[in-house]
């Protein structure tokens, strides 16, 4: 059975200048760390996400973090990938948004691109990198899966959420209480992961 490094409680980075998954980790990690650092705050670069899967996208930035300021640093990479675009955006999700992120651009393109298509299955992924400055890392995946609508619903959350559903629901992530999207999420999915390898 592989051993993971378990993390004490004290300041960690998240390695992300993305408001929105600061705001999502930030309240899955209230219960373990005593401070939260935001990547942003410290004066942190963003480096190139050069990866080819999310894990190793996510694994670039918590390094890169975690060796910046000496701190362990938490590090998510996600996307979303669509059946009828053999997983396309895929790690490119946040690139379909362009240089200014605006994500309003990327679900209006993919929703033509996919229009008059049978399949709408798609799922959201992430890969969550625990890193030390002492490059150990340790990286765990969660997956949700649902459908795409055929337009953009509901005005929470960030990215794609207004264009997806999860299984079992009628709304998008977008229409949903932020508290139920954080309990369901590929991300609380990596998250329950990781909360039961390294931090209990």
């Amino acid at each position: 059975m592989k051993r993971y490094r378990k993390l004490n409680k004290g300041p960690i980075v998240i390695a992300s200048h993305n408001p929105g998954k600061i705001t999502e980790i930030s309240v899955l990690l209230k219960n373990y760390s005593t401070k939260v650092i935001p990547a942003n705050t410290i004066d942190i670069i963003e480096p190139e996400e050069t990866g080819l899967t999310f894990s190793e996208n996510a694994a670039i930035k918590a390094l890169t973090a975690a060796e910046a300021s000496g701190l362990p640093a938490l590090a998510d990479d996600s996307g979303l990938s669509v059946s009828a675009l053999n997983g396309k955006p895929g790690v490119r999700s946040a690139r379909w948004a362009g240089p200014e992120r605006d994500f309003t651009v990327a679900m209006k393109k993919l929703l033509k691109l996919i229009e008059g298509k049978g399949d709408r299955a798609a799922h959201f992924t992430c890969a969550l990198c625990l890193a030390w400055p002492d490059r150990h890392q340790e990286i765990f995946l969660g997956n949700v899966f649902g459908t795409l609508t055929s337009k953009l619903i509901g005005d929470k959350g960030f990215g794609y959420d207004a264009i997806f559903q999860p299984e079992g629901f009628n709304i998008t992530f977008a229409e949903m209480d932020p508290a139920k999207k954080h309990s369901i999420s590929h991300r609380a999915v990596a998250f329950e992961k990781l909360a039961s390898a390294c931090l209990r």
